[in-house]
């Protein structure tokens, strides 16, 4: 399991840099100019400066490995000096000395580039951590919900199949699975907060929690995008949970098993369970990047400052870094969790050996 492992962590870096190219050539032939906004008043000279200050007047593969540099190698610099510079290792350095190098030429310390974002000048991932918080608590919980509903829900479905529970469950889930996001959200919002104003319709990213007034306030602003989320990954693994278990329920160690003498609750719960969790373990894993990027309409519908808003504004903005860093953070999770299926595989069925 460690070589398959390692192996694979070394197959990710070809896989990543072939995704890094196509994100950064589809973008650079996306229409828009950062100094398009620029005002007209603006002598010529100085919008050649800005476009130099951006990295625009370098060649094209100079600005890919400039990009590559900063995204591997100084962003996480910058990390590691923020993580570490109260403790007793690198507490010593002063905060005027984060994320430098030292320049040859100049014989001196500098800050290093990072990469900027177009619209708001700020480094890119600053504005990124500062908006996974709100992601992770809308996007993260509403996910989790999910899985927590989904599989006794296809496991009992499936042992029960064709009976009303399971015909109202697949009614149900196939309305959650195909109704979309961005319809769902504003029929939740007239229901609940328009008409009976139960809940808020707009998610309030400024709010703190410090008694339990605000911790109620909270949970009551996180139950409509949660719910939204959570309706389709309710749908689509609870279909998945049931098919798998349909498949197992079947299988000749199931009637070796009941013909042992095992009782009904362990032949279920961990013979069939633990073999059907395989192709549901792929759909679990590989839909922790989807979630997050179908968080975006769900985000820009209830006003959640996370990642998937930042995403829109970016498009809209033509912020071509901060797009590209976006989308590659997406890619790196697609090859981070698929790599975790594969490991979770071996770990579920003693028959997978990867060694």
């Amino acid at each position: 399991m460690l070589t398959f492992t390692i192996r694979r962590l070394i197959l990710s870096i070809p896989t990543l840099l072939f995704i890094s190219i196509v994100i950064f050539a589809l973008l650079q032939l996306a229409p828009g100019d950062p100094m398009a906004q620029v005002p007209l008043t603006v002598p010529p000279e100085v919008k050649q400066k800005m476009r130099e200050a951006l990295g625009l007047g370098a060649p094209v593969h100079i600005q890919y490995l400039k990009w590559l540099n900063q995204f591997f190698i100084v962003e996480p610099q910058f990390l590691i000096d923020w993580m570490t510079r109260n403790s007793f290792l690198f507490g010593w350095l002063p905060d005027t000395q984060l994320g430098m190098v030292y320049d040859v030429e100049l014989e001196k310390l500098v800050p290093q580039q990072r990469n900027i974002s177009w619209q708001t000048r700020s480094p890119i991932m600053d504005i990124v951590i500062q908006r996974i918080p709100q992601t992770l608590w809308v996007v993260g919980l509403a996910y989790l919900v999910g899985i927590l509903i989904a599989l006794p829900i296809g496991i009992y479905s499936a042992y029960r199949h064709y009976s009303v529970f399971d015909q109202t469950g697949t009614f149900i889930t196939m309305i959650g699975f195909s109704i979309p996001p961005f319809f769902t959200g504003p029929l939740l919002i007239v229901i609940f907060s328009v008409t009976l104003g139960w809940l808020p319709s707009i998610y309030d990213t400024t709010h703190v929690v410090n008694d339990w007034t605000s911790f109620k306030y909270q949970l009551s602003q996180m139950i409509l995008p949660v719910m939204v989320l959570a309706l389709q990954t309710t749908a689509q693994i609870s279909r998945y949970m049931r098919a798998s278990m349909l498949d197992n329920l079947n299988q000749d160690y199931v009637r070796t098993a009941r013909a042992k003498g095992l009782k009904e609750g362990v032949v279920v719960m961990v013979h069939v369970l633990r073999n059907s969790m395989i192709p549901v373990i792929t759909v679990i894993a590989l839909g922790v990047p989807s979630i997050f990027g179908g968080a975006i309409i769900t985000e820009n519908v209830f006003g959640v400052n996370g990642i998937g808003q930042l995403l829109i504004t970016a498009l809209f903005a033509n912020d071509i870094p901060m797009v590209m860093t976006i989308t590659f953070i997406f890619a790196i999770m697609i090859v981070a969790f698929n790599l975790i299926a594969d490991v979770l595989y071996g770990i579920l069925d003693p028959r997978i050996r990867y060694d």
